[in-house]
């Protein structure tokens, strides 16, 4: 038998061994502060890299990067904060059904731990703001449901069969624990089909919404936020339809521009209007080579006036298509949704395309947010529907211990040090130096960069008149903060 002083030992050993084969390196908070700062050598701008080449992951490096007026050769980024485009609403996951069952099933000790990893704003710890979630099954759910099904056969026009309470054993419990944390965590909502019922082939894959439904299912919307309302969970946006164009998920549901720019102007908006329901209204929600979509919406002028912009995923397309509807419609904002990782996936590669393509190239065309899908998965890619998505890879995989695959360094790079509120800057774009910068709110700066480049790469950070001299391995990604 141990003495009581020999299980102390073993289980602070544990706990040791437990936190070490994490493979998280996060060793700081968003302030740029450590709990021990008197380890690193004092520095003007803090960096923290993700590098296969040198085995770092979101790792704060210990050298000096001081602001001087030396000048060199290098490539410089110029940092101008007297130039600024968006306000960030923040960067995120999707927490889809499946990512909430296995979160909510960890002990509970592991799960307030990865919890507050994930959305704690203080010392090793990501600082998450923006989640998606579907507003009934998606295709990564262990099963499909509405919030009002009623079988092969049937109607409920008075939607009196309506509940959420296939939430209520995993997604509820789950967002109300990160609401604790998180308090102002922005939440969208997406159905990825109206119930089979409204539907014209009374199935919850494909077919489109009837016409006669088109007010029903407005109330549906209506009932659903009300409902997360009084769960004391506050839906920020919902977007009408995830993947209007794709019928072929499980669950899916065409919507054509059309007839989305109907709803929305005879219906969902009016509906929210009459039940003084703030929640932003976002159209399109798809892949980036169908920007006439959201412009159709835009384009009718009844529709206009309740949309707050538009949503986009990169699974086709140019993520200039952000842009390209953006400048016809500066008044109204846009927002990046959706991207997988397709398991088992290459890691170095698909860290450059996620930070080059979405992290960089959203923010700079102008989206007010950044999400990956998904939050969690096994190691199987379970759970999901049948003939839903059965290789998305979530940031964490969860079985007997927890691993954090590359969109969640995608994500961290941004989000541990770009809250809600922060303001995209002015950079320029040298060769081979992929970056965007932003200003918080309390006015810090953070510089995300990419080295595209085969060979490592040596370049200057100039603000305000004065540089520092970086360098970073090829295919590498670094936050600079200061």
């Amino acid at each position: 038998m141990f003495t009581k002083l020999q299980n102390i030992v073993i289980v602070l050993l544990l706990i040791f061994l437990y936190g070490c084969s994490t493979g998280n390196d996060i060793t700081t908070n968003n302030n740029g502060k450590t709990d021990n700062d008197s380890a690193f050598v004092s520095t003007d701008v803090y960096c923290w890299l993700t590098s296969t080449t040198q085995n770092a992951y979101l790792k704060r490096q210990n050298i000096a990067l001081n602001f001087n007026n030396q000048t060199n050769d290098f490539p410089t980024i110029v940092v101008d904060d007297t130039k600024s485009y968006q306000s960030m609403d923040g960067f995120g996951f999707a927490l889809t059904g499946g990512s909430a069952y296995l979160i909510n099933r960890l002990p509970a000790i592991q799960r307030d731990s990865i919890l507050h990893e994930l959305f704690d704003v203080k010392a090793n710890h990501i600082g998450i703001s923006y989640l998606r979630i579907s507003l009934g099954a998606s295709d990564l759910s262990s099963s499909v449901y509405s919030y009002d099904d009623l079988g092969t056969s049937g109607t409920d026009t008075l939607l009196a069969n309506f509940s959420i309470h296939p939430e209520s054993f995993d997604l509820i419990p789950v967002l109300k624990s990160i609401i604790a944390i998180q308090p102002n965590i922005k939440i969208l909502a997406s159905p990825w089909s109206a119930p089979a019922w409204m539907k014209t082939n009374n199935s919850a894959v494909g077919g489109s919404l009837q016409k006669k439904y088109f007010g029903v299912y407005a109330d549906y919307f209506v009932k659903y936020i009300q409902a997360m309302e009084q769960e004391g969970i506050t839906i920020d946006a919902i977007t009408p339809q995830n993947e209007p164009l794709n019928p072929n998920n499980n669950p899916s549901m065409y919507m054509s521009a059309d007839d989305q720019a109907e709803f929305i102007r005879d219906d969902l908006g009016p509906r929210f209007a009459q039940n003084n329901i703030t929640t932003k209204i976002i159209c399109y929600d798809h892949n980036c080579d169908v920007a006439s979509y959201p412009l159709t919406v835009l384009a009718d002028a009844g529709a206009y006036k309740y949309v707050d912009g538009s949503a986009f995923h990169l699974y086709s397309g140019s993520i200039t298509a952000l842009s390209t509807v953006h400048n016809q419609h500066p008044d109204k904002n846009v927002y990046f949704t959706e991207q997988w990782v397709g398991g088992p996936g290459n890691f170095a590669e698909d860290l450059k395309w996620h930070i080059n393509n979405l992290i960089i190239g959203a923010s700079r065309n102008w989206s007010k947010n950044v999400i990956e899908w998904n939050l969690a998965s096994d190691p199987y890619y379970k759970p999901h529907t049948s003939g839903g998505c059965s290789t998305c890879q979530g940031g964490l995989t969860i079985s007997n211990d927890i691993t954090r695959n590359v969109s969640y360094y995608v994500v961290a790079h941004a989000s541990k040090f770009v809250p809600y509120g922060s303001i995209r800057i002015d950079t320029n774009m040298p060769d081979y130096l992929s970056n965007v910068a932003f200003k918080t709110p309390s006015g810090n700066k953070a510089l995300i960069v990419l080295n595209t480049a085969v060979d490592t790469r040596k370049f200057n950070i100039e603000y305000n008149g004065r540089m520092v001299t970086a360098s970073l391995p090829s295919g590498a990604v670094a936050t600079y903060y200061w």
